[in-house]
């Protein structure tokens, strides 16, 4: 832009930088200006025409509308030049926020018709002509709606998960028929477990002793050829296998057929136990056929349970907390193995949802330090779910029994893969213990925890337990999907605690096939009860 004057000073020429375009010329009158006034005017023009220019340019760059007159120009360009801007969007926003809040205090019409979709909603709101109010009231009806529905399929979901968690497979209820009717058609089937020769090994602890209760005949030979093909020392392995008695005879034949050699293995029912009689276990038997027990544990879970205060996570805890295993004396065998093994000195009890995949004889050279049980501790990891558990987590510490006693901070351990010195145990009380506080939980009406066998144990082995590696034992593959296969692969036992267990459909598939590798398909048992590999 450039200003000339004219030699007389009479009028000025405003044009374009290139010179072809005159945009502006003023004449001035000598007599009705001053060169003062003139001058200032001058200066003026020259500060503002370029911010108009650039104010102009920008308002047709942002395109907000095709209005080209100088009436229009000037309603866009005023309030930028005196710093005000439009907030008519903002006040929409706080408005309808507004709406939002009444809505959110009324109550909604119990006869209101709701849409079945979005698009039907935004249907109706153009043919009834809806308010604002209208349309938030439909959709927080709507909403609401769709979290009742998704809470009850999300407990729904549960109840099914913990029935098949629960019910026994067919094809592992077929195996155990099949087994049982061997056992009583085939010689072989019945052969004595061990042979009469290596009877005397039984008690020998040169030998590793592997204990597992369980009436899983599937599960069972999965422990126990894992531990023989992860040994490296399979001959000095000594399985003691105990089951119930409508189970020994399949357990007995599949064994008997299916020989782990060089490994010994021994198979026992909880009836040939002379030491497990009624008069040694009498709080289990009361656990065991007291009624309102057996109501707590196989009754309907829903019926009384308030879901409204109830998130699908305690829900699905507390199902946890009623498997029917929970008052099996199967479960609670493991506090009786000094009195079971009298000429033992230290074994290795498993549960039945574990696979071995490292040798585990160096278990046998881990100095206890006088302690009973040597376990993973399970309050040292960030996983929620399996490695930070502390008594709190177990325990109903508004139980004044409880609170009193025990300390919610203590950290928990694991049961699955135990280092028992039984030696060390015979000098305690700890069975004493343990029958104490499953009495006072039993007169308090179950209300002093919530998971089976392992709180009482926690407090019965208070002071005796020796921490190992965590290494030796990983948790957690029956609960979530999420676990690290790389730690899967690196673990010497993985433990599938849980409701999916990979013998079930609900199993996790990418967990499965640890499990499934030490699986027999070939087998002709497991293949006529259609026991088929995932």
């Amino acid at each position: 832009m450039q200003l000339r004057f004219s030699p007389s000073m009479r009028s000025i020429t405003i044009s374009s930088s290139n010179g072809f375009i005159d945009l502006m010329k003023i004449k001035v009158a000598a007599r009705h200006i001053s060169y003062r006034t003139l001058f200032h005017t001058i200066l003026i023009l020259a500060f503002l025409l370029p911010f108009v220019f650039i104010l102009t340019a920008v308002v047709t760059l942002e395109g907000v509308n095709k209005c080209s007159s100088f009436d229009c120009l000037g309603r866009r360009l005023g309030p930028r030049l005196l710093g005000r801007v439009d907030d008519s969007g903002q006040r929409l926003v706080r408005d309808f926020y507004n709406v939002l809040n009444q809505v959110n205090t009324e109550v909604i019409p119990a006869d209101l018709k709701l849409p079945d979709s979005f698009s039907q909603l935004v249907s109706e709101m153009k043919n009834n002509q809806y308010d604002a109010k209208t349309f938030a009231i439909m959709l927080r009806a709507m909403m609401e709606k769709l979290e009742r529905e998704m809470r009850e399929s999300k407990f729904s979901e549960l109840m099914n998960k913990h029935f098949a968690a629960s019910s026994i497979p067919k094809g592992i209820h077929c195996l155990s028929l099949r087994l049982t009717d061997e056992y009583s058609s085939n010689a072989h089937a019945r052969k004595q477990l061990p042979p009469p020769e290596l009877l005397p090994l039984l008690s020998d602890n040169s030998y590793h002793h592997f204990v597992l209760s369980t009436d899983n005949i599937l599960a069972a030979s999965v422990v126990v050829t894992s531990a023989v093909q992860s040994s490296s020392k399979p001959e000095k392995i000594v399985f003691h296998v105990i089951t119930d008695k409508k189970t020994y005879a399949g357990m007995h034949s599949w064994f008997a057929l299916n020989p782990v050699s060089p490994a010994i293995v021994e198979v026992k029912g909880v009836h040939q136990f002379d030491w497990l009689t009624r008069e040694n276990v009498p709080v289990l038997e009361a656990v065991e056929n007291q009624n309102g027990i057996r109501k707590y544990y196989h009754g309907n879970h829903v019926a009384g349970a308030n879901l409204t205060d109830t998130t699908p996570r305690t829900f699905a805890s507390k199902l946890q907390a009623r498997s029917p295993k929970y008052i099996s004396l199967l479960n609670h065998l493991r506090i009786y193995l000094p009195e079971l093994f009298p000429n033992l000195n230290k074994v290795v009890f498993l549960d039945d949802d574990i696979v071995i995949q490292q040798d585990l004889s160096p278990l046998w050279e881990i100095d206890l330090g006088g302690k009973v049980n040597g376990a993973v501790e399970t309050c040292r990891g960030e996983d929620e779910w399996v490695m930070s558990k502390r008594f709190r987590n177990y325990f109903n510490f508004s139980h004044p029994l409880v609170a009193k006693n025990l300390d919610s901070e203590e950290c928990a351990w694991a049961y699955g893969m135990n280092i028992f010195d039984l030696n060390a145990w015979r000098k305690t009380n700890i069975r004493e213990t343990y029958h104490y506080w499953l009495r006072e939980n039993l007169k308090s009406n179950l209300t002093m925890w919530k998971l089976g066998t392992l709180p009482p144990a926690l407090i019965a082995f208070r002071g005796h337990v020796h921490p190992i590696d965590p290494s030796w034992h990983l948790l957690g593959l029956g609960y979530q999907n999420k676990t690290s296969i790389e730690s899967v692969r690196e673990a010497a036992v993985i433990h599938y605690n849980g409701q999916s267990k990979p013998w079930l459909q609900i199993g996790f598939e990418h967990l499965r096939p640890f499990w499934t590798k030490y699986v027999n398909y070939s087998n002709d048992f497991i293949r006529n009860c259609h026991i088929l590999e995932s």
